[in-house]
């Protein structure tokens, strides 16, 4: 896995998000930086559909492609779910991510 530095001097708040950024929650939190760490906990049938409507509509590998792989990641969801909350993420759906992540930007002053 490569590694970067990067800087969150002066910014009262940074979003890390992606399926990796459940990799820097240990190492936020004993740096004194971790406010709050989510996995997001969406229905598995409809990230399945959204997800196979959106490679579908920009046609990137063929249809039954990308049938076979979306059914592969649908099954693959728990266990990535799991990963990401033995890594330090809580589980939420994403209603709540964005109510605590707005309660976060509200406590601190911006600029």
């Amino acid at each position: 896995m490569a590694t970067r530095p990067f800087d969150v001097a002066g910014s009262p708040i940074f979003v890390a998000e992606g399926i990796f950024a459940a990799e820097i929650v240990e190492e936020c939190r004993r740096r004194g930086l971790l406010a709050g760490a989510y996995a997001l906990r969406r229905p598995r049938g409809a990230t399945f559909v959204r997800r196979l409507a959106r490679d579908l509509a920009e046609q990137r590998k063929a249809p039954r492609v990308l049938v076979r792989r979306g059914v592969a990641l649908l099954r693959a969801e728990p266990a990535v779910l799991r990963r990401q909350t033995g890594l330090g993420a809580e589980a939420a759906r994403a209603r709540e991510v964005l109510r605590r992540v707005a309660g976060l930007l509200a406590s601190h002053p911006h600029g």
